[in-house]
């Protein structure tokens, strides 16, 4: 199932686009957040403090990283940012050409042929692939299989079924998923080509 090709020019340019989609996604989520904190009011040093030790402890946790080497052999520096939240930068050539921003939720990528997926819980895997087109039915790594529908343009949902079941739904809606399922590595694209690594 695994295939590899070295198309690094062009897996570069896919890359850079996904890194300006996943960046802006991060200050998306990031904007939804302040907006959600409310009006401000005034604090008392206490609270300035608290928020200070917070941005803090957030800053340490993020510089704390470790490297890993991708199938391609690009580099992934990993950082944890909070619990359940961690974050990948995919370094190619000395240049950050995307990031995975795995928050309370598992994420993934497809670049030209490369699929990574980073877990919340901070575990990366990469693996080269050729995937199979949606929508329909097919077969997975690890028994699983996946049934794949076209929601809209840009916009595929997968049903991960396995022994017992429905176990989890990817959502593909403008930008790639990924999901950890059982140890399985799954990319779902908003073209509806899914991939999976075991």
């Amino acid at each position: 199932m695994t295939t590899h090709r070295t198309r690094r020019t062009v897996r570069s340019a896919t890359l850079v686009a996904v890194a300006a989609a996943a960046a802006f996604s991060v200050t998306a989520c990031q904007s939804g957040d302040n907006d959600a904190s409310g009006p401000h009011k005034a604090g008392t040093s206490a609270q300035s403090q608290a928020q200070h030790d917070s941005a803090s402890l957030t800053s340490k946790s993020a510089s704390a990283a470790r490297t890993q080497t991708l199938v391609d052999g690009s580099k992934a520096k990993i950082s944890k940012v909070g619990a359940q939240h961690y974050r990948a930068q995919i370094v190619s050539d000395g240049a950050v050409v995307a990031t995975l921003d795995a928050d309370g939720r598992d994420a993934g990528m497809d670049g030209n042929g490369m699929f990574v997926t980073l877990t919340a819980g901070g575990h990366i895997s990469s693996w080269m692939d050729a995937g199979q087109q949606g929508p329909g039915t097919f077969d997975l790594e690890g028994g699983w299989k996946a049934k794949i529908t076209k929601q809209d343009e840009d916009h595929y949902r997968a049903q991960i079924i396995g022994d017992d079941g429905v176990m989890g739904t990817m959502d593909a809606d403008g930008h790639d998923a990924g999901l950890d399922a059982n140890g399985v590595s799954l990319v779902l694209t908003p073209g509806g080509l899914i991939s999976s690594h075991a």
